[in-house]
């Protein structure tokens, strides 16, 4: 089954699904979405090739392969610290009825004046390694590097998944936040349980984690792929802007 990332309708194969993304969803699609859907209808000029379900495995595959050898080769991201932080198989807790500005569409961008304190950090890659292989994250949370191929879906946590996994989530274009189990306030949860129920496409999701920092930088650390913006007190318009600036618009699939 595929599951639509613009609404909550699901298809038996690709071909179904592209020819409702087409129907149902021209106006929102994405780049990388509105390439495909044209792939599969032929175009606006009728000549374009569709680009079959086994070719795009076939580089998948390949793609996968690759990494993996050039992971070998390198030795991954090296250093001393082997990092295992999470819990294999960690669940959210069961979604919310957000409403207010949790529930409230996207802007095309974010706020400068809320997004001022963002800071943006080198790209460490993406090699993927087998789930469980050690792997020296310098600086957590992480922003991007070596990860497993598992992802993490959206929702609020009350037990830290793999950080393996959630650096594969934040390439996919999806932003979590670092919440400190002894700082986040009742409002704060509600608030953020809101955004990450509100936001849970594949390649645009909210994943709300405790930070596994044994002396988080803030009470609030929102992330993006190699972008970090803390918080020292909850305010939920910030959040707002932060998604509208970076959600859906990882590097492996942005579809904003």
């Amino acid at each position: 089954m595929v599951d639509c990332e613009y609404c909550s309708e699901s298809f038996d194969g690709e071909d179904a699904y592209l020819d409702h993304l087409a129907d149902a969803h021209d106006g929102e699609l994405g780049a990388i979405d509105r390439r495909r859907v044209e792939a599969q209808t032929g175009g606006a000029d009728g000549n374009t090739l569709p680009v079959g379900p086994i070719v795009i495995g076939v580089v998948v595959l390949f793609a996968v392969g690759l990494t993996a050898y050039v992971t070998q080769l390198s030795g991954g991201d090296g250093g001393s610290g082997a990092d295992l932080v999470g819990t294999a198989g960690a669940q959210p807790l069961s979604t919310v009825e957000a409403s207010g500005i949790e529930a409230s569409s996207l802007n095309e961008t974010g706020d400068s004046d809320r997004l001022a304190g963002v800071q943006q950090f080198p790209d460490r890659g993406a090699n993927h390694v087998e789930e469980g292989s050690a792997i020296d994250y310098q600086r957590v949370p992480p922003l991007s590097g070596t990860h497993y191929a598992s992802t993490v879906g959206a929702g609020f946590y009350e037990a830290t998944p793999l950080l393996g996994s959630l650096v594969h989530t934040l390439e996919h274009g999806a932003v979590i936040v670092y919440y400190d189990p002894d700082e986040i306030s009742p409002g704060a949860r509600e608030s953020l349980r809101g955004f990450s129920s509100t936001h849970t496409g594949t390649w645009r999701s909210v994943v709300v984690v405790p930070n596994p920092s044994d002396d988080p930088r803030a009470p609030y650390v929102m992330t993006a792929w190699r972008h970090e913006l803390p918080m020292d007190g909850y305010d939920a318009e910030t959040v707002h802007a932060f998604l509208s600036e970076y959600l859906g618009r990882g590097p492996e699939n942005p579809v904003r």
